[in-house]
């Protein structure tokens, strides 16, 4: 595997873990990227600046306590239906900016639809849930989602072909 390779398949991890937190998969790229964990393309390499990733855990924060109160976690996905999958699309065209625009156009179509789907499915999930009158069975599933996007993380950094066949 070549390490531009390795560089673009974050990507595609990237933009599913986008469509559940994407300020939480910025802080991860950020950190990772600076503590050397992850190779990312030059374009993303403005994720380890400190400042973003300090931004990035503070909007966190905030989805993290939303996300766990019923009808709030769903008022919050639905603005987050947008936000998501551009939020992804702008990390592929960043990623491409020295491949070129056809490249920068095609990542940006890809992360943003993987993010889309994967948003998709966490917020149709979530209207389902909230349905049950007791909160125990929303605060679970939030827990579990954001455990789902340092898991994936995780196991790309340890495995990341099996990682991206994942995806």
């Amino acid at each position: 595997m070549t390490a531009a390779l390795g560089q673009y398949m974050v990507l595609l991890v990237s933009g599913l873990t986008s469509g559940i937190s994407l300020y939480l998969t910025i802080a991860i790229l950020g950190i990772s990227g600076r503590m050397g964990w992850i190779d990312l393309p030059n374009g993303l390499e403005v994720l380890q600046h400190p400042i973003v990733i300090a931004a990035a855990i503070l909007v966190y924060v905030v989805e993290f306590v939303a996300d766990k109160v019923p009808f709030v976690d769903s008022t919050w996905d639905a603005v987050h239906t947008f936000i998501r999958p551009l939020g992804a699309s702008g990390l592929g065209f960043l990623a491409g900016s020295e491949q070129g625009a056809a490249a920068q156009a095609a990542l940006a179509i890809l992360t943003g639809a993987i993010a889309l789907d994967s948003h998709a499915v966490k917020s149709s999930t979530r209207l389902a849930i909230n349905t049950s009158p007791e909160p125990f069975s929303n605060i679970a599933t939030s827990l579990a989602e954001h455990s789902f996007v340092f898991f994936i993380f995780w196991f790309f950094i340890k495995h990341p072909i099996l990682a991206c066949l994942l995806v």
